[in-house]
């Protein structure tokens, strides 16, 4: 690890107001797999589009038994050092707040409060009919209900499902909203879909109020997190990124550091005052 690049990120850190933005790579050492870092495997499978989804009797059943699948690792996941040491910084009121491309719930479960959900949460799934939310605990209780004598096994994908096959999947019931007999989705951004703009406008507000913008864990190839690192670059708040691997976003930072995100930022947080202060 750079001792040197730790110490100017703490500078910059220390100065507070600081808004994170977070991707895969910061969840990896919670053993969930991300597309394109150092533990990342080539994945050939095609993602599913919203336009799929809805349009496809046959899609909804191969994505819910990949899902239901992939779910067991997902909800299982536990918030690493990496998360922790995220929340630790909020507490101490260096945060202005959090922005992350992940749907794993592991932030706000490591402790951190003030979190936008960019791409939306596993944790739940929603009726396209009624609108109605759920958690995506009843949901897998449903399923199980249905599925009582199917069984599955696949590698499990960044997005919380599972690669199987069409065979695999020949016989899984899919449940419908429990409300109003509609079609449930996980309350996650699909391929196809849009961030709701005023997440998008909340977001870009949260950035243009920091500090600093802390990436961590994202490699920036897409312009959903990209933007927010440019908009940063715009009003020349200063940008640090801590990834393994270059990023989308190295030529606009002020510091980069490729290294393990655990141990860096659990380094990063001795090297800051323990006081509690108040979120900037």
């Amino acid at each position: 690890m750079d001792s040197v690049t730790v110490t100017r990120l703490a500078e910059l850190v220390a100065g507070g107001g600081v808004v994170v933005l977070s991707g895969a790579g910061l969840s990896t050492e919670s053993g969930i797999p991300d597309y394109r870092g150092p533990t990342g495997r080539a994945r050939r499978a095609e993602p599913m589009t919203y336009q799929r989804f809805v349009g496809s009797a046959e899609a909804r059943q191969r994505y819910w038994a990949r899902s239901h699948v992939g779910w067991r690792q997902i909800g299982e996941a536990r918030p690493n050092a990496g998360h922790r040491a995220v929340a630790e910084l909020e507490r101490r009121g260096l945060l202005a707040g959090i922005v992350t491309q992940n749907v794993d719930g592991l932030h706000q479960a490591a402790g951190a409060r003030r979190v936008i959900e960019l791409h939306g949460g596993l944790d739940r799934v929603v009726c396209l009919s009624c609108r109605e939310r759920t958690p995506r605990a009843e949901l897998e209780r449903r399923l199980r209900a249905a599925n009582h004598a199917w069984e599955a096994s696949g590698q499990i994908n960044p997005d919380g499902d599972a690669v199987l096959t069409d065979e695999q999947v020949a016989g899984f019931e899919v449940v419908d909203c429990a409300t109003c007999g509609g079609l449930l989705k996980p309350d996650v951004v699909f391929f196809g879909e849009n961030v709701p703009r005023p997440r998008v406008d909340e977001c870009f507000a949260m950035v243009a109020g920091a500090r600093t913008l802390l990436v961590l864990g994202s490699s920036l190839t897409v312009k959903s997190g990209l933007r927010f690192v440019t908009k940063a670059a715009a009003l020349g708040i200063p940008i640090a990124i801590v990834n393994q691997g270059p990023t989308g976003g190295d030529a606009d930072a002020s510091l980069t550091l490729d290294a393990p995100l655990g141990p860096t930022l659990t380094d990063l947080t001795a090297r800051l005052p323990a006081h509690v202060g108040t979120a900037q």
